[in-house]
């Protein structure tokens, strides 16, 4: 139950950092974030996080240009998104993908995690 407990509370924390990061990078954070960690893997799910000059870029039919200008964050963050997993499980990341979806709003940060998880106390 301890574990599960912990669990929770990395996730909470891994969503409440990458927020934070997306705020430091774009000025603005997703409005809603779920991680879910698994044995290997873990996911962020971002939902509502497009700016405003996006949104409007989108309504222009820019929208390739958004997720490419996206691509580009998630590129340029991925030390710093890698480093809020590391940080928080204790554990090495070995892979990291990202990819978002214009409509709806949602972004994924996908991290597979090297080795096995710790055993259990």
């Amino acid at each position: 139950m301890e574990q599960q407990q912990d669990s929770r509370t990395a996730a909470a924390t891994i969503s409440t950092e990458a927020v934070q990061l997306l705020h430091e990078y774009t000025g603005r954070g997703p409005t809603k974030a779920k991680t879910t960690i698994g044995d290997n893997l873990v996911t962020v799910l971002l939902a509502d996080s497009l700016t405003k000059g996006e949104r409007k870029l989108v309504d222009a039919g820019r929208g390739e240009r958004v997720l490419q200008l996206r691509h580009d964050f998630q590129t340029v963050m991925r030390s710093e998104f890698v480093g809020i997993i590391e940080r928080n499980l204790d554990r090495k990341v070995s892979a990291f993908m990202s990819q978002n979806h214009i409509d709806p709003d949602y972004a994924i940060e996908v991290f597979v995690l090297d080795g096995q998880p710790a055993p259990a106390d």
